[in-house]
């Protein structure tokens, strides 16, 4: 994430159609959120902390180990979703309960900006959070390195996910390049790729068809969320689009808690618009919840 000056004109919340439905619910503490990423600076005055919880599961990278730019991240990330109402962050869904796994090691000197997971650091944490009651799990994070002996360990953690009706969305990744992971290739992930907030896909933001196919669009330049230390922070990036449809996905299922993971998974990926080959169709979280109200009035109708 590199600071920036934000773009005048529409909000990132705006360009997704967010503020809107956030005018309809916070979320509700019933709705889980799980976070891997880097540990939460809980102390931070502008988080809703009364609807945090750290899993116990990784003590060794509570924030008094977390390195600077681990804290940071987690801290960013937590901020778009987690934040209090009004505060500099997005703040989309401070209602749900929001689960923070910590699973980012001290960044080597190759990646000191960007922290990454060992493939199987991550199938442990996806466990965790499913284990934990997650219905929607955040993954703003790259895989430190992809191993082919490993990988079977991380699809059988999402293919976990999948049965427990764990919703997964994930980072496409900021190297720029066309393709996808072990992560975004897997039928069950969303995959996220970062654009401005016109729909433009930000030139870092990885793109293939796989992530075309099953994934979305969302705001990743110059966004505002919490830093360290009791202030804010501008960054950008996949990290930063990811939680936008995280948030999404919180509002729908605190909004229609009789719905199926599946639903809420249809209603936003907007399984009717046309792919382009290679970049997916920008998030429209208002779209999406009047899917899901037809939804209800299909099923009520049909009761």
């Amino acid at each position: 994430m590199v600071g920036a000056n934000a773009p005048a004109g529409r909000s990132a919340l705006d360009a997704v159609n967010l503020a809107a439905l956030m005018e309809q619910s916070a979320g509700k503490p019933k709705v889980v959120v799980g976070l891997i990423d880097g540990s939460v600076a809980v102390t931070h005055r502008d988080l809703a902390t009364e609807s945090i919880r750290i899993l116990p599961q990784a003590s060794d990278r509570a924030p008094e180990h977390a390195s600077a730019a681990a804290l940071r991240h987690g801290t960013f990330v937590a901020g778009i979703l987690a934040a209090k109402r009004g505060s500099a962050a997005p703040a989309i869904c401070p209602g749900c309960t929001l689960v923070v796994r910590p699973i980012f090691l001290q960044p080597s000197t190759a990646n000191a900006s960007t922290p990454s997971a060992s493939p199987q650091d991550l199938a442990e944490a996806i466990i965790d959070c499913v284990e934990a009651g997650v219905r929607i799990l955040n993954l703003s994070l790259s895989l430190a390195t992809v191993s082919p002996n490993r990988e079977p360990q991380l699809v059988q953690a999402l293919d976990h996910a999948a049965a427990h009706g764990t919703l997964v969305v994930a980072a496409a990744g900021n190297q720029g390049t066309i393709g996808g992971s072990p992560i975004t290739r897997h039928p069950w992930v969303i995959p996220v790729v970062a654009c401005d907030v016109a729909g433009r896909p930000l030139a870092v933001s990885n793109l293939g068809s796989s992530i075309a196919r099953r994934g979305l669009m969302a705001p990743g330049e110059a966004v505002t969320s919490l830093g360290v230390n009791g202030q804010s922070l501008t960054g950008g990036g996949t990290s930063a689009a990811t939680p936008f449809v995280t948030g999404t996905l919180a509002l729908l299922l605190s909004m229609f808690p009789e719905a199926n993971a599946a639903q809420a998974k249809s209603a936003t990926t907007r399984a009717d618009v046309r792919r382009a080959a290679i970049v997916p169709p920008m998030l429209d979280a208002w779209s999406a919840y009047q899917m899901m109200l037809k939804q209800r009035g299909s099923r009520s109708h049909g009761a």
